[in-house]
């Protein structure tokens, strides 16, 4: 029998361990090899070379997490099951799998209508049937059904397993330190009440630091104006492929790409969208955009040119929006400049909200030692509670660069 107990040497966590053998498995499985060829942060790398991880990183670091979070509230006497924590590996192993390629910058371009974790739900049902009814516990954890909450917590709350590593790993990654936290000492002060996940007043430091964390790599990263820019272009050069397309126009793609691109799937994927779906990955859309340079079309060409030699645009953050009167100036210009009559492509304004925390959404309660749980920002002790209900608003604006 093949041994499924391996070991994987992580950049970020050191050393993960596969729990069981049915990780193992679902590990090898095609769907989960799939996301190898997902990149976690888009086109992050064209600002920050480093940031070229993927999804099968993520979910790993995730799965590590997820087991420190389990022993540790083990340890402090919480009944946690055999298959309950078996459950809980596999529903945050899989909370990812129905990202489409390039993650969240195509997210509702490939399939109209349709979130990821939408798809990611299909696919764990596919692979329920395929091992037996084995992940029934882990599909009730991930849409939040399972009669333990703070398993579902774990996966995806405001203080989630997830966002734990992806802070983590992305400024890893990027080398932006300012996003660089310790998910160890977070999870170290675990603890349940009400079934409900809690965290040690003590640790109120901490997890505020996370807080902020996750504000600066929106700030730096995630929504960095240049790549803002290059995931806007990757969006609209698949907006004009796929109207070419609905027009007749033949362009190159893969099979799997090209039944996209015409637009047969609407919302929750069809048998045969959600097997073309798991043969979809970057290499097939960024082989399509390096063939679509040459195309005839000059909206396709200068989009797809722009992504692949990095020829990005003009682009600008702002704390008040421009006028219509302004944008639809700028808009003549690229038409008149490309000879084009929509030039919407190439002119964006987009309005950036960073939300640092929700009090009304998976509210994260500290632990007091006299047994007194309190939501974060009533704490005393928070040093943060202004600037944690408050949002953060800019304009983000860009415009071709004609020489």
């Amino acid at each position: 029998m093949k041994n499924k107990f391996k070991i994987i040497n992580d950049p970020v966590h050191g050393i993960i361990t596969i729990p069981n053998a049915l990780v193992y498995d679902i590990i090898q499985h095609r769907y989960f090899q799939r996301l190898r060829r997902i990149s976690q942060n888009g086109l992050t790398e064209l600002v920050y070379p480093g940031a070229k991880h993927s999804r099968f990183n993520h979910a790993l670091g995730c799965m590590h997490l997820m087991q420190v979070a389990i022993n540790v509230l083990k340890e402090k006497g919480v009944d946690i099951s055999e298959n309950e924590e078996k459950a809980a590996y596999v529903a945050i192993l899989l909370h990812d799998l129905g990202h489409g390629p390039y993650s969240h910058s195509l997210e509702y371009s490939i399939i109209d209508g349709s979130h990821h974790e939408e798809v990611s739900l299909q696919l764990m049902e596919k692979l329920n049937e395929e091992f037996d009814g084995q992940l029934t516990d882990a599909i009730q954890i991930f849409k939040g059904q399972h009669s333990r909450k703070f398993l579902s917590q774990l996966v995806s709350s405001q203080l989630d397993v997830d966002r734990l590593d992806y802070l983590k790993r992305d400024s890893f990654f990027t080398g932006v330190v300012e996003g660089n936290i310790n998910p160890e000492r977070i999870l170290s002060s675990l603890n349940v009440s009400d079934d409900e996940l809690v965290i040690d007043a003590k640790a109120i430091a901490s997890v505020e630091k996370f807080l902020m964390a996750r504000i600066f790599m929106y700030n730096n990263v995630y929504l960095h104006k240049t790549s803002f820019s290059a995931e806007n272009y990757l969006i609209q050069v698949l907006r004009r492929a796929k109207e070419l397309v609905t027009a007749g126009e033949k362009l190159f793609a893969t099979s799997a790409f090209t039944y996209f691109l015409e637009g047969h799937e609407k919302g929750k994927l069809s048998e045969k969208g959600l097997e073309l779906f798991t043969s979809l990955d970057d290499s097939d859309v960024m082989s399509a955009i390096k063939e679509w340079q040459n195309h005839d079309d000059i909206i396709l060409s200068k989009l797809a040119k722009a992504i692949v030699e990095r020829e990005l645009p003009k682009s600008i953050l702002l704390l008040e929006p421009l006028s219509e009167v302004e944008v639809k100036k700028e808009e003549d210009r690229i038409k008149k400049a490309l000879k084009i009559d929509d030039s919407s492509y190439f002119v964006q304004q987009s309005q950036i909200k960073i939300t640092a925390y929700q009090v009304d959404k998976y509210p994260i309660k500290l632990l007091f030692k006299n047994g007194i749980i309190k939501e974060i920002t009533q704490s005393e002790q928070s040093l943060l509670r202004e600037v944690l209900k408050k949002d953060v608003v800019k304009y983000h604006y860009h415009t071709l660069k004609v020489k």
